[in-house]
């Protein structure tokens, strides 16, 4: 039999990051909690929690944070049908669900989603923010039960669904875009001018470079890893970059940027991706993702 008890104490540990908060969630001792996790470590053989401060998951350790979260939306949903089965010694646990969402999606249109869905639920998000390119990596290693994602193949175990398109404008301050492109949207004017990047895994400007040159010229780089900061350092002219339309429009429309290459936009397609174990439980979000995509996002033909 499974040993929920420990189950529930990693749980606490992971969700709080530290066993005394845990302790306090559990309504036991900070000794208890930790009784509990080593009995159930000492039981399969490995750690399933790092110490530190935080204490977090290893990667079992998460593998076994989602099956609890599962177990919690399965409870959640009988106690609905049932309430009479509700423990009489305080309100039970609020479920908490691990999602990885892109920077420029939690900006732009997702809270709209998670908005609507923990107002209706009341179920806690704890959402990581990853490259489009990179948050279906945290699902297929069982660190969260759904993923916005770039990525189409669906992950093993998963079910994909299209959300549409994120588009992209390449944009300039006016100052920057005379210094440095009065000549045109040259290799040599781009091998120039400085660019904002997200992080090293960042990857749309030189893929809009290369749309538009054939090539990926190298290029002077800013590293500002917040959509907004983008965004702010682009209007301060510290750099070019590509900006979501849903954020950049009306700064071009005042003339405060301007759109590099009109007419030659950027769309990424983003799909959300959700573990097949889970995704039943948790269509009320997957409803809510695609309803706030298709208010916001381009379609896809």
């Amino acid at each position: 039999m499974i040993d929920y008890g420990g189950l529930r104490a990693v749980g606490a540990v992971v969700q709080t990051g530290s066993f005394e908060k845990a302790a306090k969630l559990l309504h036991v001792t900070p000794s208890a909690v930790s009784q509990r996790v080593k009995a159930l470590e000492d039981r399969l053989g490995f750690f399933l929690i790092q110490r530190g401060n935080p204490c977090i998951a290893t990667e079992k350790g998460e593998w076994l944070c989602r099956h609890l979260e599962q177990v919690g939306l399965l409870e959640r949903a009988l106690l609905q049908q049932l309430p009479g089965l509700a423990r009489d010694d305080g309100p039970s646990p609020r479920v908490t669900l691990h999602i990885a969402v892109n920077a420029d999606s939690l900006a732009t249109w997702f809270l709209d989603a998670a908005a609507q869905y923990t107002r209706e639920t009341g179920v806690l998000l704890d959402l990581t923010v990853d490259e489009e390119g990179r948050t279906a990596d945290w699902l297929a290693h069982g660190r969260v039960v759904a993923a916005v994602t770039s990525r189409e193949q669906p992950v093993t175990g998963c079910r994909r669904v299209s959300l549409g398109a994120l588009r992209y404008l390449a944009n300039a301050s006016p100052d920057f875009a005379d210094r440095h492109f009065a000549e045109g949207l040259t290799e040599t004017a781009f091998a120039q001018a400085p660019v904002l990047t997200f992080n090293r895994h960042d990857s749309l400007q030189s893929g809009w470079m290369k749309t538009v040159l054939g090539r990926e010229p190298d290029c002077p780089t800013h590293c500002l890893p917040s959509t907004h900061a983008f965004l702010d350092g682009c209007l301060a002219g510290i750099g070019w970059c590509m900006n979501p339309v849903l954020l950049a429009q009306h700064h071009v429309d005042a003339g405060r940027l301007v759109d590099l290459l009109p007419g030659r936009p950027l769309d990424v397609p983003l799909y959300w991706q959700v573990n097949r174990l889970a995704a039943d439980l948790i269509a009320p979000l997957t409803r809510a993702v695609t309803a706030a995509a298709a208010a916001r996002l381009i379609r896809l033909s």
